[in-house]
């Protein structure tokens, strides 16, 4: 596909297998390791506009990738070292998401946000229904969406709620939950992986605001086809499975009021 021009001097190109990418099975890597590594397609490859040589790779995939291939995929990477980004979700699509995905991580990085401190993820502005909020977070429409519906009685909760953690030596992770009728909740999970790169905001926040955009995905589709459903015990036996593994997470679980058979603080 023909590149095409991006802000900051970047080009984009879509749609081409790693193998493509990078031409020749680099040194180290196994023949097993190439051949699956190379028929993956890369989603979105950021390139130089002088020179074209890439500056990192976007991978959007679901729950069911193959994590074999996602793990050849790495070795092959850093063997030539090119840094890259994975979304992970069950909702969101490079076909339907990635573009703006990419185009919110490129302003954020060409923002100067690249040292974490979330600046561009806390400018305030105004939001599409009016209200005066954070303008790059991409669950905004989302929200707004869930309280309009709530006003029009096809929700029985109108708020989006989630939260974020990030894995010691692994990616962030997202959640968001919005109750759509008594008893049934749609659930949305996101992991974002930085692989010797980075988006341009902490992840964890990026991996919770793209899960909200997923819930805003499947209120969007609620008419056309039955939403998959869950019950608040199914999320809360997910917090307390993450509780478990606080140890394994950078900053703990701050999450413990969400449970509902917590003790009171006193």
């Amino acid at each position: 596909m023909t590149p095409s021009n991006l802000r900051g001097g970047r080009r984009v190109h879509t749609g081409r297998r790693l193998g493509q990418v990078i031409g020749r099975k680099p040194t180290g890597v196994t023949a097993g390791q190439w051949n699956t590594a190379s028929a993956v397609v890369v989603d979105h490859l950021v390139t130089d506009a002088a020179t074209d040589q890439p500056d990192f790779a976007l991978f959007i995939t679901d729950d069911t990738a193959n994590q074999r291939a996602a793990r050849m995929t790495a070795a092959v990477c850093d063997a030539v070292g090119l840094p890259f980004l994975r979304v992970t979700s069950p909702t969101l699509t490079a076909a339907d998401h990635g573009a703006q995905i990419l185009h919110y991580i490129l302003d954020a990085r060409a923002f100067g946000a690249d040292d974490g401190t979330g600046g561009y993820r806390d400018i305030v502005g105004r939001l599409p229904d009016g209200r005066t909020g954070y303008v790059n977070d991409l669950s905004s429409v989302a929200r707004a969406a869930a309280v309009d519906a709530y006003a029009a009685r096809q929700l029985f909760d109108p708020i989006i709620r989630g939260i974020r953690v990030r894995w010691t030596g692994g990616p962030a992770e997202g959640w968001a939950w919005l109750q759509l009728r008594e008893g049934g909740y749609v659930f949305e999970r996101v992991r974002l992986a930085e692989h010797r790169t980075t988006c341009g905001v902490p992840a964890d926040r990026l991996a919770e605001d793209l899960a909200g955009a997923a819930i805003g995905q499947r209120l969007k589709l609620r008419h056309s086809a039955a939403p998959d459903l869950v019950d608040l015990a199914h999320i809360e036996a997910r917090l307390r499975d993450l509780s478990a593994h606080r140890a394994e997470l950078v900053d703990g679980f701050p999450y413990e009021h969400l449970l509902a058979d917590q003790p009171a603080a006193r």
